[in-house]
């Protein structure tokens, strides 16, 4: 009898399996209809305004995320790269970070500090949503956590598109408040080669391979909700 079980499948090649990866860029919430109405200068300052707020919900969780990853990680290199994550959100030194940058993006659409800070414009599905993807980071085996921050490699394009279309459609966004997405662009690309790095090198029988897409779906699924959640809170 042939064994037709998953442990008969070959495991693809290292190409092979960062091209299964990538192809699930077709999930990604760039092609969500609130993303697209928002890139498309159809969305009123009340939509921007709460995007924009539940959003800043998932920036502050980011840094605990990367935490989690570190405090399951026994290898100190990938510590002590993983770590700049953090940093890149909460600051340090000089560098303000992404947390504030956000924040001056929620100064520019017209939130006051007190409204983004106090969190209560923020839909309950977006913090079940988020709030998942913390706690997964926190029980998986890093590796597993480490792949789920995969859809990076889909971040740039989305980051492009904001800063390609909202001058025109937003003017009345200030410039400044852009700052984030501009940054955003070469930083993914750096996390991103560390990701798949780690992800291709622990994923290499099959099972696992197929398990790393799950993992990536599941991520995926996490920011697609979010934006079903923000478009029902924010109907115009």
């Amino acid at each position: 009898m042939i064994d037709t079980t998953d442990d008969a499948k070959p495991a693809w090649t290292r190409d092979e399996f960062e091209a299964q990866l990538r192809a699930k860029g077709t999930a990604y919430h760039i092609h969500h209809p609130f993303n697209v109405k928002m890139n498309s200068g159809g969305c009123s300052r009340e939509q921007i305004r709460g995007w924009v707020a539940n959003r800043f919900y998932y920036q502050i969780n980011i840094p605990l995320k990367d935490g989690a990853v570190i405090s399951n990680c026994p290898d100190r290199e990938t510590r002590r790269r993983w770590v700049l994550r953090i940093l890149d959100h909460d600051g340090y030194g000089d560098q303000e970070g992404g947390i504030e940058a956000w924040a001056r993006l929620g100064d520019a659409v017209g939130l006051t500090r007190d409204e983004l800070g106090s969190l209560r414009l923020v839909a309950p599905g977006v913090r079940f949503a988020v709030d998942a993807y913390v706690n997964f980071a926190r029980r998986a085996p890093w590796q597993e956590a480490v792949c789920s921050s995969l859809t990076e490699m889909f971040a740039p394009q989305i980051h492009k598109d904001r800063l390609a279309t909202w001058p025109e459609h937003y003017p009345w966004i200030e410039p400044v408040g852009l700052a984030y997405f501009r940054s955003r662009i070469t930083l993914a690309q750096r996390d991103v080669e560390h990701g798949l790095e780690v992800t291709l090198d622990h994923f290499k029988r099959r099972e696992q391979q197929e398990r790393a897409l799950e993992i990536l779906q599941f991520k995926l699924d996490i920011l697609w909700t979010m934006l079903d959640s923000i478009e029902k809170a924010f109907p115009q």
